[in-house]
């Protein structure tokens, strides 16, 4: 996951602190396990075997791929876990971005696709229907993390803690104060766009990045959308509130490649999520809710770092 956890106690809630210990050491754990970039891990494993047989994952680990199957439909294909292919073409796995040609971009978006991810629920297998298939849980690894390590929190006795990964994942506990108030920005503005005061809930935010190529005058982001294979577009920046931080991972990702519509689609249909989206305009939309939240948009222009 490459990125800084931390978690945040009440100095009411000292006693906890070696309950907040075990649970980072639990993140070490986790990152064994779904980390592409270790040969022994179990997602490494079945992305070596699963087209050639079934491969058996543990109930933690299969019941992640079976959320991001359903958030892949629920997102109309934005969430996709196996764009490592279109990555690859585009030269961000190695961060030396290139504009690929429409064939090289053709011929990796035929290597891409949830839909040839076959999830056997009975035996809890994976197996991959096509040639080139690879699973990077890069989008929604953190979230997870978050989401195992409030399980763990919480069968401790926690009632109150703020749990984050990098700045742009965080699972929200409790709060002493009846909620957790934390400062949501735009990098790519460099400005704070409002402040949000969350209870028992999870935040994700995905925005252009720093990662990109540049092609004659015209910047290309490291988002890819998996269903035309080209850089998402049109959106700086999304967050998601929602009650599990993997799906708020997801959703922010999706939504930045998806926008304002497609935020706006998901949040009819399925309730309890709130969106922040902010078009290339700079004006950030708010879509849908969620009962543990409450987003006071700014009227500053603080720096945000």
């Amino acid at each position: 996951m490459a990125c800084r956890f931390e978690i945040a106690l009440s100095g009411e809630d000292a006693r906890f602190v070696s309950a907040a210990k075990a649970a980072l050491d639990e993140i070490d754990r986790i990152e064994d396990r779904l980390t592409v970039f270790r040969q022994t891990s179990a997602l490494a494993g079945i992305n070596r075997r699963a087209r050639a047989t079934p491969v058996v994952a543990d109930e933690d680990l299969f019941g992640l791929l079976q959320t991001c199957g359903r958030l892949h439909a629920q997102t109309e294909g934005a969430f996709d876990i196996t764009t490592t292919p279109l990555s690859r073409c585009w030269g961000f796995l190695r961060r030396e971005g290139r504009l690929p040609s429409a064939e090289e971009i053709t011929a990796a978006r035929a290597c891409v696709g949830m839909d040839n991810v076959e999830l056997d629920a009975e035996q809890h297998t994976v197996r991959f229907r096509h040639d080139g298939l690879e699973l990077n849980l890069g989008g929604v690894g953190k979230g997870h993390a978050l989401d195992r390590v409030g399980a763990l929190l919480r069968g401790r006795g926690v009632e109150h803690a703020l749990v984050s990964a990098a700045g742009s994942s965080v699972l929200a506990i409790g709060g002493r104060a009846g909620d957790w108030s934390i400062d949501v920005g735009s990098r790519h503005l460099g400005r704070r766009l409002g402040r949000l005061r969350l209870t028992d809930g999870a935040l994700g935010t995905s925005g252009a990045g720093m990662q990109f190529v540049e092609v004659d005058g015209k910047r290309y982001g490291h988002v890819l959308d998996p269903r035309t294979g080209w850089p998402a577009a049109g959106t700086l920046g999304a967050t998601v509130i929602t009650r599990s931080a993997a799906a708020a991972d997801a959703l922010s990702t999706a939504f930045l490649v998806g926008g304002v519509a497609l935020a706006e689609r998901y949040c009819a249909t399925y309730t309890d999520t709130l969106a922040l989206i902010t078009p290339e305009d700079g004006d950030t939309r708010v879509v849908g809710s969620y009962p543990g939240a409450a987003f006071a948009a700014s009227k500053e222009t603080d720096a945000c770092i």
